[in-house]
């Protein structure tokens, strides 16, 4: 749609279908308007170093995310953040039936002549980083969609919850070496910041650095945290440079692992073979699946929780995870 020249100046309005998130950069431009007559043209090339941010689409989000919030709260996974076991002393009630003996305050009960025990509360205020690998093989399609992409739509979906618990969150975004690094952010408002910096994680084709990320993540640290690793390996070597990396972090902060399962793999694996080609296929199919089996052991060996999630069932599966670990205690 154009508006009509005033002084020489106009507005053109150019309709632009993105197909996926990111950063849209525009270097040049090639105008072009015909003569009164219609019957010569001038152009003209402009230089430009425009940019638009292409969010992640959020829409459905809200939906699910509500869903998820829900169905959480009424099987009493997120209702009991109340009052119930938790680290924060709420109030130090007289002591009735039923109640932990562990928690009476004999001191109080001493000085009442009756037993007073402390009641508590699940603590708030928790800090969630989520460390996002752009890495090589996070770029590679699952079903359509790059696993970075569905990693980011699991992140937004598990922030938006954790912001509504009243949690803390962060962003960590690398490849060979940091690429993205956010403050700590508390409330909904902060919800657009995460989702401006998660369309600005860039597709790489680099290798991942495990070493040289999860440590300069733990440096910026001052408390414990959640971190969420999302992430995907293929062979021993870059495996065992993410478990030694998550070796050295898991004694001071809680880590949680998500990989998507390798559905194509398993039907690699689990398909009757035909022909000789397809029996060496299925051999290398399980080879690979038992590796990687054996790396998520090792990781669960050393303390790590590790989701393996259908594609379609990530952003769920991180949720109930997240309520899960905060419902225990452990964050």
């Amino acid at each position: 749609m154009w508006i009509a020249l005033r002084n020489g100046r106009g507005v053109a309005v150019l309709p632009l279908a993105t197909v996926r998130r990111g950063t849209a950069r525009f270097e040049q431009l090639w105008l072009r308007w015909r003569g009164p007559l219609g019957l010569a043209w001038q152009q003209r090339v402009i230089a430009t170093a425009t940019t638009l941010p292409i969010l992640p689409d959020i829409r459905p989000l809200h939906d699910r995310g509500a869903q998820i919030f829900q169905r959480h709260a009424l099987q009493g996974l997120i209702a009991q953040i109340e009052r119930g076991d938790g680290a924060d002393f709420e109030a130090l009630v007289e002591f009735r039936a039923g109640m932990d003996r562990r928690a009476i305050d004999w001191k109080q009960s001493a000085r009442q002549t009756k037993l007073h025990a402390k009641e508590f509360r699940t603590e708030r205020n928790n800090q969630i980083v989520f460390a996002v690998d752009a890495g090589r093989q996070m770029c590679e399609p699952v079903a359509g969609l790059p696993r970075i992409d569905r990693a980011v739509s699991a992140m937004l979906l598990t922030a938006w919850v954790a912001l509504k618990l009243g949690d803390r969150v962060a962003l960590h975004a690398f490849d060979s070496r940091p690429r993205i690094a956010s403050g700590v952010v508390s409330g909904m408002p902060a919800f657009a910041n995460l989702q401006r910096l998660a369309a600005a994680i860039e597709y790489s084709g680099e290798e991942t650095n495990y070493t040289f990320a999860l440590t300069t993540l733990a440096a910026r640290l001052t408390r414990r945290s959640m971190i969420v690793l999302f992430t995907e390996f293929t062979d021993l070597t870059s495996a065992d440079f993410m478990v030694r990396a998550a070796a050295r972090i898991v004694g001071t902060h809680l880590l949680l692992v998500v990989v998507l399962r390798d559905e194509e793999l398993e039907r690699i694996a689990d398909a009757a073979p035909v022909t000789a080609d397809d029996v060496t296929r299925a051999v290398t199919a399980a080879a690979l699946l038992r590796d990687r089996k054996l790396v998520l052991t090792r990781l669960q060996h050393l303390g790590v929780h590790v989701i393996e999630a259908e594609h379609d069932r990530v952003g769920e599966r991180l949720v109930a995870g997240y309520v899960d670990l905060k419902r225990r205690n452990l964050l």
